[in-house]
C-alpha cells in the first residue's frame, strides 16, 4: 500500500465528518450566511478547533468575494487550495545531516512515544542507517523493558540504565556508545511529562544541556508525539511543552482511530509547528512521513 493509500484509508474517520462538503457546496450562494454556517459547522466536527475555524472563515469569505467566485466547485476548489497553503509552507522533513543526529523524543504518557521511536528506528534501519535507542524514561515502570522490545524487533542497538537512574547519565553514555559505533542517529526516549511537573521539565532540560557539550555541532530533532484521538486537550499539551522543550516538529498518532483529524490544521496555525509524521496503523510499517499534498487530498477527495 502507498502513502497516499494509508493516508486515504488512515483518514476515512475524519472524512465522515465532512463528507456532506459536497452537500454544502451544492447549495452555494455567495451572500447565504447558512452555507457559512454549516461550513463552519463541519471543520469544528472535525476538530479544526474555534481558533483556527475562524480564521479560516474569515480568511476564506475574503477569498469568495475578492475572485467573484459564483460556482460552487469554484468555491469549493477554492476552499481545499486555501486549506492545502495552510499546510504547504511548513517543512516537514527531518534535518539529520550530521554523524551522530539526535532526535529527542517528548509528550505525555500513552500517546505512543515508545512504539512511535520503534517504528522510526525501522525506518532508519531500512535506509541503512545505523541506529541507537536511548531509555531515557527511567521513571516509568517498564518503559526501558518496552523499548528493548522494539529495539530488538527493529534491529538496532539500545542504551538502557536501571529504573531510576539519572536520565542525563543514559543520554551521555548513550553520545559516547554513538560515537564510538560510528551511529548516525540517537533515538532518545525521555519521561511522559505533564507541564505541571517541574522535576521532569527540569530533567528535560538537564538532557538538552547533555547533548549541547556532547554535541554542540549535531542536529538535534525535538519531536512532540500527540494522540489524534485527544484533539484539543493534544493542542494544549503542545504549547505547554512548547515554552520549554524547543519542539521542532509533531508526530501525530492513532490518525486512523479518530474524526479529528482536523487537528492537523490546528497545529499549523496555532503553534506554527509542522507534523513530520503521521501514524494510521498498528504495523511497523505505519508510521509515515507527513506529506501535505496527500493529506489534503485523501481529506477532501
Amino acid at each position: 500500500m502507498g502513502f497516499f493509500d494509508k493516508m486515504f484509508s488512515g483518514l476515512s474517520k475524519t472524512r465522515k465528518n465532512i463528507e456532506e462538503l459536497e452537500e454544502i457546496f451544492r447549495n452555494f450562494d455567495i451572500d447565504d450566511e447558512d452555507f457559512y454556517d454549516e461550513l463552519e459547522e463541519m471543520l469544528v466536527m472535525a476538530d479544526i478547533g474555534g481558533e483556527t475555524t475562524a480564521k479560516i472563515m474569515y480568511d476564506y469569505k475574503r477569498i469568495l468575494f475578492r475572485q467573484r467566485i459564483m460556482k460552487g466547485k469554484d468555491a469549493k476548489a477554492a476552499f481545499v487550495k486555501y486549506m492545502h497553503e495552510m499546510l504547504g509552507e511548513m517543512d516537514t522533513s527531518l534535518k539529520l545531516e550530521t554523524k551522530p543526529s539526535v532526535i529527542l523524543m517528548v509528550g505525555v504518557n500513552g500517546v505512543g512515544k515508545t512504539t512511535t521511536i520503534g517504528k522510526l528506528a525501522a525506518r532508519f534501519k531500512a535506509e541503512d542507517k545505523k541506529v541507537l535507542l536511548c531509555a531515557g524514561d527511567t521513571f516509568r515502570a517498564a518503559a526501558g523493558e518496552q523499548l528493548n522490545i522494539w529495539a530488538e524487533r527493529s534491529g538496532v542497538d539500545i542504551v538502557r540504565h536501571e529504573e531510576g537512574s539519572d536520565p542525563a547519565a543514559v543520554v551521555y553514555d548513550s553520545i559516547c556508545a554513538s560515537k564510538a559505533r560510528g551511529v548516525d542517529t540517537i533515538i532518545i526516549d525521555t519521561a511522559g511529562r505533564l507541564h505541571n511537573k517541574a522535576n521532569l521539565m527540569n530533567e528535560l532540560n538537564k538532557i538538552t544541556r547533555v547533548i549541547a557539550r556532547e554535541l554542540p555541532d549535531a542536529d538535534v530533532e525535538t519531536l512532540m508525539v500527540l494522540d489524534a484521538t485527544t484533539g484539543q486537550n493534544g493542542l494544549i499539551q503542545a504549547k505547554q511543552f512548547l515554552e520549554t522543550a524547543g519542539i521542532t516538529g509533531i508526530v501525530l498518532t492513532k490518525l486512523d482511530g479518530t474524526a479529528k483529524g482536523g487537528i492537523v490544521f490546528a497545529i499549523a496555525h496555532e503553534l506554527n509547528l509542522p507534523v513530520k509524521y503521521v501514524g494510521v496503523g498498528e504495523q511497523i510499517d505505519d508510521l509515515i512521513p507527513f506529506d501535505a499534498d496527500d493529506f489534503v487530498e485523501a481529506l477532501f477527495k
